[in-house]
């Protein structure tokens, strides 16, 4: 398209004068055609003269055809009437075609990066890096820019050769007036503008209050989020290591590599990334996820699964948060001793503090089963441990061993799946062999660490199948499910 708009704008318009000279040329043409014609039949060698003309006409014919096999093989004939741009572009289709498949190939051996560079904030500074980017045949797939009082933090996502290393591309951005690099591997949930990742956090913060913690994770990259209730450190609640009271301060702000934004549930929320520090922009999108989950209020999905026991009898699968404190401390008191103490591996009389913890959805998630009298028989929770996840379960014992245990495991896994985990973690003893039973039934790789009779079973989720959806059959643990609203 843009070579025949090319070959219109160069036509020249039609002058009188060319006109002229094309006519005297036709007059002499006639001319010597009636001479010539003359001269064959009246002529005394007319004859001979035809004959010599024909055999002519045929060798030159015959030497065009020979020269053109020999010398333009593999030429195609120029198109008749067209340009010269245009006669000559089916001659070197070939030798594009070529171009693009030795193009492609050198495409598929590329590294995807996440690169972050601060500059000076003046004109062809960003030009120089660009620079620098194509010299080395690196693609730029999106950038963005963060600034500050003195300068300018570019953030780009690059798709480079993979021979081109890590440390050779933070030297060619420094040699390009970039300091402070900071370089990374993407993949491919990175190929998103920042736009577009950040209203899909905003919708799922606004379907799921406990989604926060981790669209704050998904928004700052690798970060470590801590949130601390009003009046306490926070600890680990779940496992019985709460530390010393204090206030919480809960004053928003960023200053280098922590973050503090007010948790609109009380207290405070920190984020730690110690190998970048934080940007003004950041701040500024991470506290509008807050005060988008300041403004909606508690809300948690509503849906819920069916299941059948073996027995016949029916339990419900749902999601619960601090309205179900006191079903919860209901089913403590139905409890043995020695089941909460397998659970929360403490004094059994500091079980129910931790339940308004357990139970918020801004430290983790939380599974409910309940029986079809509406009673609560069984919890499940999904912790964010800082930059780790942690599951534990507590059954009431006339409940257990009747695979609500392991069923409550696989649905805590895929919801860890589906949050990117990388692993997930329970905190149990040896003598707990029901815990340890349904972590082997997760079919996953499995870490085990021994402490002074405390025994730590790690998952590692890479091998884990992505989304958390119910079969309609029986599952491993013998349960048929069916989902409703």
């Amino acid at each position: 398209m843009t070579n025949v708009t090319s070959a219109k704008s160069a036509r020249r318009p039609h002058h009188w004068r060319r006109d002229l000279v094309e006519l005297a040329a036709l007059f002499t043409a006639v001319a010597v055609a009636d001479a010539l014609a003359n001269l064959i039949a009246h002529g005394p060698d007319g004859g001979f003269l035809l004959v010599a003309s024909a055999v002519a006409l045929i060798a030159t014919a015959a030497f065009h055809t020979w020269w053109a096999r020999r010398h333009g093989h593999g030429h195609a004939p120029p198109a008749s009437g067209g340009d010269g741009p245009s006669a000559s572009a089916p001659a070197t289709a070939p030798d594009v075609s070529e171009s693009m498949g030795r193009e492609g190939a050198e495409r598929e051996e590329t590294t995807l990066w996440r690169m972050r560079t601060t500059v000076k904030d003046e004109p062809g500074s960003l030009a120089a890096l660009c620079v620098t980017f194509a010299t080395h045949r690196v693609d730029i797939l999106t950038l963005g820019t963060h600034p500050l009082a003195d300068g300018t933090v570019d953030e780009f996502l690059l798709r480079a050769p993979a021979s081109l290393q890590a440390k050779d591309l933070v030297r060619e951005v420094s040699a390009a007036g970039g300091t402070a690099t900071w370089v990374e591997r993407a993949d491919a949930h990175d190929l998103v503008d920042t736009p577009t990742r950040v209203l899909g956090l905003a919708t799922r913060t606004a379907l799921d209050g406990a989604e926060l913690p981790l669209a704050l994770r998904q928004l700052l990259g690798r970060c470590t989020i801590h949130s601390r209730p009003a009046g306490s450190t926070g600890g680990r609640a779940a496992g019985g290591d709460g530390g010393p009271e204090d206030e919480c301060e809960g004053i928003d702000g960023q200053d280098g590599t922590e973050m503090r934004l007010r948790d609109p549930h009380g207290g405070s929320i920190t984020i730690e990334r110690p190998y970048l520090p934080f940007t003004p922009t950041e701040f500024a999108r991470a506290h509008a996820l807050v005060e988008l989950d300041t403004r909606l209020g508690p809300r948690i999905p509503r849906s819920q699964d069916v299941l059948t026991l073996p027995e016949g009898e029916e339990i419900t699968v749902r999601r619960a948060d601090i309205a179900d404190l006191d079903a919860a401390l209901a089913m403590h008191s139905r409890c043995t001793p020695r089941t909460l103490g397998l659970r929360y591996h403490g004094p059994v009389g500091d079980a129910d503090r931790y339940l308004t913890h357990l139970l918020s959805p801004r430290f983790g998630r939380t599974l409910a089963v309940q029986t079809a009298s509406g009673r609560l028989v069984a919890l499940g929770h999904l912790l964010w441990d800082g930059d780790e996840t942690e599951v534990a379960l507590i059954v009431e014992d006339t409940w257990q061993r009747r695979g609500i245990g392991s069923e409550l495991l696989r649905r805590l896994v895929a919801l860890a799946v589906e949050a990117r985990s990388g692993s997930v973690y329970a905190v149990t003893q040896a003598s707990n062999t029901g815990m340890v039973a349904a972590m082997r039934d997760l079919g996953l790789p499995l870490d085990y660490q021994i402490d002074e009779g405390t025994l730590v079973i790690t998952a590692r989720l890479e091998h884990a199948a992505p989304g958390g959806s119910p079969r309609p059959s029986y599952n491993d643990s013998g349960l048929f499910d069916r989902t409703t609203p």
